[in-house]
């Protein structure tokens, strides 16, 4: 050791590897990327299909890692894959995904650029799409892409290897989707790529092809899938368990502060720069409404989230009623609270509304009502609540 390194690492490198260290899983590999930053500023690359236009938190663990190698004077490339997601990724799939038009694709690419920008520097990301290169590129010159893989190696994958095993259908197109991603990394030049775990097999194909096309090898970093509000299963809307970016203030507050003090400590971690032995040593409900507050000021302002915050306050522990909300008026002098909830749009139907009832989360005047058939008479306003977040004055006309 001498007074400018350890172990052959310059000490004014040592907190930039250990920002890009924090929350990652697995860095392929950490000698290769030392020497990357030790020649100058690195290209690392993120692609993204927009197959859908919503953000979730989820989507956001790759996002605030590239913005970490922006603030330490990186450059993004950010890679839309609207002929990719054409195909359709098959990472993490059951079965084949549907696929999506052109128009479906160009719809969304839009609002997920407004989306990701609200993370990503604007002015140190280069975007493209990689239509760009794929369509031009003649028959011949995509199917030439196969030879830079086997059917071996794809049936290696975990997704791929599962459904074989199973015996569901994968097609031809699926294999092509890794070897498109792969070729992406050439043409931009990436040094590093970063995803979801559930991407290794694709990042690591583009190391493949870059060797295989002369290139030096980038640098891949995988991110841990963040669990959504059960703390269980990934974050997703088919599981119905996000926080969108795009969502409410009063609701991201709300739903963040509904989590374990287990998966805060993890939010913390994956989704903000806060010391994580800090935060430990907190009050935990004092914690986790200071990620909440991060999380709505990162998406909205500060002025935002401290409304929020004093929202949440008035609402969940002085136990008022949220400012705002909507009233029913109802023009029968007496109805069933199942017909009422309903017509209020706290629930789609009436089994919704029988089901909310059964299991305790339907109250009346912050009283539980367990009785399905009960009526209420429309002479006076009635505040009612589903859940801890919906709420609705009823009222007669």
């Amino acid at each position: 050791m001498n007074g400018q390194h350890i172990f052959g690492i310059s000490l004014t490198m040592m907190p930039e590897i250990a920002e890009i260290k924090r929350g990652a899983l697995e860095i392929i590999s950490e000698t290769e990327l030392l020497s990357k930053l030790k020649k100058g500023p690195l290209r690392v690359k993120f692609g993204a299909d927009p197959t859908s236009a919503d953000i979730h938190l989820g989507h956001t663990v790759v996002l605030e890692k590239l913005r970490k190698f922006q603030e330490l004077g990186h450059s993004v490339v950010f890679i839309i894959g609207d002929y990719t997601a054409m195909i359709g990724d098959p990472s993490g799939r059951s079965e084949t995904r549907n696929r999506l038009s052109k128009e479906e694709v160009k719809r969304n690419s839009v609002t997920y650029q407004e989306q990701v920008f609200k993370i990503l520097d604007r002015n140190k990301t280069e975007v493209v799409y990689n239509s760009r290169w794929f369509d031009s590129m003649s028959s011949m010159e995509l199917l030439e892409l196969t030879t830079h893989s086997t059917v071996a190696q794809m049936l290696a994958r975990a997704d791929f290897k599962k459904r074989y095993t199973e015996g569901s259908d994968i097609s031809m197109l699926e294999f092509m989707y890794p070897l498109l991603q792969a070729y992406d990394s050439i043409k931009v030049k990436a040094d590093v790529e970063i995803g979801g775990s559930d991407q290794k097999f694709n990042l690591l194909m583009g190391r493949q092809f870059q060797l295989d096309f002369k290139q030096e090898p980038q640098v891949v970093i995988t991110m841990p899938l963040l669990e959504g509000l059960d703390g269980v299963k990934k974050m997703s809307k088919t599981y119905g368990n996000y926080i969108g970016i795009c969502e409410p203030p009063n609701e991201i507050f709300g739903k963040v502060m509904s989590i374990s003090d287990e998966l805060m400590i993890r939010y913390y971690e994956l989704l903000t720069y806060e010391d994580i032995d800090s935060v430990k040593e907190m009050n935990p409900r004092d914690a986790k409404a200071g990620l909440a507050g991060k999380i709505v000021e990162r998406f909205y302002d500060a002025g935002v989230a401290e409304n929020a915050r004093n929202e949440f306050e008035r609402v969940f522990v002085k136990k008022d009623v949220p400012a705002g909300i909507g009233t029913l008026r109802v023009k029968e002098k007496k109805a069933c609270v199942v017909d009422l909830l309903v017509q209020s749009g706290l629930v789609p139907s009436k089994n919704e509304a029988r089901r909310a009832i059964r299991q305790g989360a339907f109250r009346v005047d912050d009283i539980k009502i367990t009785d399905e058939k009960l009526q209420l008479e429309m002479e006076k306003e009635y505040v009612f609540r589903i859940g801890r977040r919906k709420f609705i004055r009823v009222k007669g006309t």
